[in-house]
């Protein structure tokens, strides 16, 4: 089940995220496109590019890495994410300064630019349709989620949805992301909280041991 639950959750964020980069930033300002066709727009440059993404992993894989690395900094807010997996030690006087929740956004990226670019070097793409949006925003006009419903090689459909928001250049981004319900910020902030109890709580010493720990 473990197993299980980390590919769906590879399936489901390397559709999200490994799209928007091919577009650029200027592809999805608030003033051209509402949040849903960003969504759609990242995904339909994901199924466009995915076959010249997938040679570079077997051609120069540094190369194909570094191109990942790409396509998930224009469309993830590292350090909005980095904040959140972080929950109440990245806040407070006792919490992470700015210094080192920076350092926590450049390693979680380095982390997941691993796991999810080689995952994405075995993935196939999928179909995909647009769910009525059951949860409506505090701030619509700069927050939203967006639920989409993915069907995948296997036949398998697996449901989706995105938490977007509004940066300071009025771009989309993505804050968080939903598996079959499961939320993958959480999942990612227990394992903090996890490293933080066998640690000391020493925040420093947790950000080193992020990339090592599995």
């Amino acid at each position: 089940m473990k197993a299980l639950r980390r590919i769906k959750l590879a399936l489901g964020l390397i559709t999200g995220i490994f799209t928007g980069a091919f577009l650029g930033p200027a592809a999805v300002t608030a003033q051209e496109l509402t949040v849903q066709e960003a969504v759609d727009q990242y995904i339909s440059g994901l199924l466009a590019t995915m076959q010249e993404i997938r040679a570079l992993y077997d051609s120069d894989r540094e190369v194909y890495f570094q191109e990942v690395e790409e396509v998930l900094s224009s469309f993830v807010d590292f350090r909005e994410v980095a904040r959140g997996v972080m929950a109440k030690y990245g806040q407070g006087p006792n919490g992470a300064t700015s210094e080192q929740l920076d350092r926590f956004a450049d390693v979680f990226r380095a982390s997941l630019v691993d796991f999810y670019g080689s995952a994405l070097a075995e993935y196939g793409g999928a179909e995909y349709e647009f769910l009525e949006n059951r949860q409506q925003s505090r701030n619509s006009e700069r927050s939203s989620s967006v639920r989409m419903s993915l069907l995948g090689d296997d036949g398998n459909r697996v449901e989706v949805q995105y938490t977007m928001f509004l940066n300071e250049d009025r771009v989309w981004k993505l804050r968080n992301l939903y598996v079959e319900g499961v939320n993958l910020r959480r999942q990612y902030y227990s394992r903090f909280d996890n490293l933080m109890t066998r640690n000391d709580f020493d925040i420093d010493l947790v950000i080193d041991l992020w990339n090592i720990e599995e």
